[in-house]
């Protein structure tokens, strides 16, 4: 799906929106929310998104890969302090059902499949440890973080 590119405007963009979430593990709230004001320079001179973590009130600091940088300089623009322009999250979310079907991709995706493969794919299959993924999806607690992706790092060991 990353590789693909679409002719028309909005599943493009819905497309790299996913692909964003999938590198930053926001959800649709968070990248909604997301202003030019969130891109810092980290304590590792690279950039980061800093942000309050909306559900529960908690900052937190995301690393920028390269991937995701790509697409927010290809959205951003000069004239709005926003990253992205992004429709309500059922609609979204009804574009995702279009993508997959034009696809062929035999699988349910939401926004938040999106943070769950950055959980994942990115974060737990790369050997970073639970208490950094708790820490990179805001939970309020690494039980959270255990319950939802416990079965990723088990499945792994096998």
């Amino acid at each position: 799906m990353e590789n693909r590119q679409f002719s028309q405007l909005r599943p493009q963009q819905v497309k790299d929106w996913f692909v964003f979430s999938c590198y930053t593990g926001l959800a649709y709230n968070e990248i909604k929310k997301l202003k030019k004001q969130h891109i810092v320079k980290g304590f590792d001179n690279e950039l980061w998104i800093e942000m309050k973590r909306e559900k529960i009130q908690k900052d937190i600091s995301v690393p920028l890969l390269l991937k995701a940088m790509k697409l927010i300089n290809k959205y951003t623009n000069d004239n709005s302090e926003m990253v992205f322009d992004i429709c309500s999250n059922q609609l979204y979310n009804s574009y995702l059902k279009e993508i997959v079907s034009i696809l062929g991709i035999n699988k349910r995706l939401t926004t938040h499949t999106a943070r769950k493969t950055f959980a994942s794919t990115v974060l737990l299959y790369n050997d970073v440890p639970m208490e950094i993924v708790s820490e990179l999806l805001g939970h309020s607690s690494i039980t959270i973080t255990e319950d939802g992706y416990g079965k990723v790092v088990e499945k792994e060991g096998e």
